[in-house]
């Protein structure tokens, strides 16, 4: 049984990085932290079992986001069973790898526009309408984007994840331009540099993750638990000072502006389709 007096954090994308210390983040807060991610459900099933033991409440479930009525079918289900969201983080990436055009098929071109722009708006179209009928009697609600530096600059090789975040950007852009009148709290977070989460760049690095941190330095890479208080902020700023869009890197990077990718991070990855 869960508690419906607690708010719910929903986080989808609630792999060991990011998501995964921000669901622990929201719990010891006081909110039942629902966290969903594609695959690992032993490791999803960790990532409970760590919130319950710092006293927290959590509940995960395997969602391919990509599967129309995925996203729209967890957000019913959550504020039925659950309780009401106050607060979503979508994590999601949207990385098929750096790619020449000739070598980016329409099928994995399309893949990186519904994980990186269609799926917010899937969840904003499910959620939003919950959030607003919650703020009209009071009580006002966040919806929080992990983003990349993708999302405003375009490189080489990056027409699929450049597309999809750029078009994640302006969809936030527009989403907060609509529903702020409303209540509800839009934040888009450019993650400019590399974050330390084993299932993301980890993965991507394979043997040469360990050498690549230590070849950051101290304080070199994106630690998420940090990271994680800067959503828990952006959660509960004052209505007066919200903050619509923030940019993160370590202190040693250089920002997406006066920058080039890192070859070590650069890598090419083939998509799941």
């Amino acid at each position: 049984m869960t508690d419906r007096r607690k708010p719910v954090f929903l986080v989808i994308g609630a792999g060991a990085g990011i998501g995964g210390n921000a669901a622990l983040r929201f719990a010891a807060g006081g909110y039942h932290a629902v966290l969903a991610r594609r695959s690992d459900e032993a490791g999803l099933a960790r990532m409970v079992a760590e919130i319950e033991a710092a006293s927290g409440t959590a509940s995960g479930t395997l969602l391919n986001a990509a599967e129309d009525g995925s996203i729209e079918e967890l957000v019913e289900r959550t504020e039925r069973d659950i309780g009401p969201v106050h607060t979503a983080l979508y994590n999601l990436g949207a990385q098929i790898g750096t790619r020449a055009l000739d070598q980016t098929p329409h099928r994995t071109f399309e893949l990186g526009w519904r994980l990186g722009t269609y799926g917010v708006f899937r969840l904003a179209h499910a959620l939003l309408p919950h959030m607003t009928a919650r703020a009209a009697e009071g009580t006002l609600g966040t919806l929080l984007v992990t983003s990349s530096t993708a999302s405003v600059r375009g490189n080489a090789g990056q027409h699929s994840h450049a597309a999809a975040m750029g078009g994640r950007r302006m969809l936030c852009q527009t989403l907060n331009a609509e529903f702020a009148a409303q209540g509800i709290h839009v934040a888009h977070v450019i993650v400019d540099g590399p974050v330390d989460a084993p299932d993301t760049l980890g993965k991507l690095l394979g043997d040469s993750f360990g050498a690549f941190k230590q070849a950051k330095g101290k304080d070199g890479v994106i630690d998420p638990a940090a990271l994680a208080e800067t959503y828990w902020h952006l959660a509960h700023q004052p209505r007066s000072c919200w903050t619509h869009e923030v940019d993160v890197r370590p202190w040693t990077d250089t920002p997406w502006w006066n920058d080039n990718p890192d070859p070590q991070v650069a890598v090419t990855r083939r998509p799941q389709i």
